[in-house]
Order: structure tokens, then sequence, then C-alpha cells
């Protein structure tokens, strides 16, 4: 019996590629290089910074041009947070339907908690999340189970009685690591290159009202 619905947050609640995308571009312009369309960044917006700095400027994570390129980004997207960032049509629906149903929810995501905690309150989410776990409130982040234990603490269930969704293979790769039952948001930001059939999760979803289906 599911007793609490977790959810990753970049991707699966929120639709943040948009300004995750305007920090990727407006850094790019800042180095004189093109900007990227936007159908070319929505599908890496679930790796976060990292990823997105490794698309526009093929920079690998271990050089020194890294970090300066990854600081000036995260500061360019925490003053634009919700230019246009909104949660998924049908997001707020699937979470009264959740609190309906005497479930409660909450978010496991790797974005750092001054980026999540601000996010979460302006997509006015807080009041009602049962826990957030950000990418650096426990020692390891998703795929490493431990945020999705800690998340399960929080929230009074036991992993077994907790469902994972997520739109991408850490994801469920954490879920499954936790003993929890996992399902892939289909509507996120998959690439063309992933397989989510093949990330080993409970089931899939094309809405986010699915999960409702799912549980039932």
């Amino acid at each position: 019996m599911i007793r609490t619905v977790l959810f990753d947050l970049d991707g699966t609640l929120a639709d943040t590629a948009l300004d995750l995308g305007y920090a990727l571009n407006t850094l790019l312009q800042e180095h004189g290089k093109p900007a990227l369309a936007h159908d070319v960044i929505r599908p890496v917006a679930s790796h976060g910074a990292a990823g997105l700095i490794e698309l526009g400027f093929a920079v690998a994570r271990d050089t020194p041009r890294f970090i300066p390129l990854r600081e000036r980004f995260l500061s360019i997207y925490k003053t634009n947070l919700t230019r246009a960032t909104v949660l998924f049509p049908d997001v707020p629906a699937l979470l009264d339907q959740l609190a309906a149903r005497g479930l409660n929810w909450g978010i496991v995501t790797n974005k750092p908690a001054f980026l999540t905690n601000p996010l979460v309150e302006q997509l006015g989410l807080r009041e009602d999340a049962v826990c957030v776990v950000s990418g650096d409130t426990t020692a390891n982040r998703k795929p490493h189970p431990e945020p999705m234990l800690h998340a399960c603490q929080l929230a009074g269930s036991k992993p077994e009685e907790c469902l994972y969704v997520g739109d991408a293979a850490r994801d469920i790769e954490a879920g499954k690591a936790a003993g929890m039952r996992t399902v892939v948001a289909l509507f996120g930001y998959i690439g063309v290159d992933d397989q989510p059939q093949n990330w080993g999760a409970n089931g899939m979803i094309h809405q986010p009202l699915d999960v409702l289906d799912w549980i039932d």
C-alpha cells in the first residue's frame, strides 16, 4: 500500500527548462557564443548546471575552466528561478487528489538547497510538502539511496510504502536501491537517446494525473 509519493523536481513537478536555458544562453552570450535552441537544452535540463555547461561549452567537469562557468551559471539562474518556470499541467490537481486520499507527498531533488528552497517557495509547494530533500541535504545524492531513505523518515513511511516519480535514470536507480516502487515521468526531460523502458521502473506515465491510475 502506498502512503507517500515522492517526486523529483525538475522535469517532474516543475517545468524549469526555460529558466535553466535562459541562464545557459546568457552565459554563452557573455562568452561570445551563440544561444542554443530550447529543443536542444530541454532534454539536458534534468542534468542540472553540470550537464548544461557540458552541453554549451564542451567543458569536462574535472577541468579548471568548469568551476567558474558553473558558479556564474548558478548566479544567473538564482535570480531567474521563476522567470518562466511553472508546475506541469495537472500537477496541482494531482497533489490535491493525493491529499484527498490521505496520502502525503514530498520532493527529492539533486538541486542544491540554495536553489531548491526558494524555487519550492515561489511555486507554492513548501507548505504542503511533507519533506523537501535537496542535493546537499544528505552526504550523497541520487542515484545513491541515502536522500530517498531520508525522505522516507521525514514522511513517516517505510520505503516499501513509498512511490518515487522521476524523469531520469538516476531517479529510478535511487528509488529502487532504497526499496521503493518507481515510475518514470515520460512528460519530463527525456532525451532521444534515453531508454526509460530499460531503467527497471515499475511503470511509466504520460501525464501527472496518471500517478493516481498507477496507484489504483
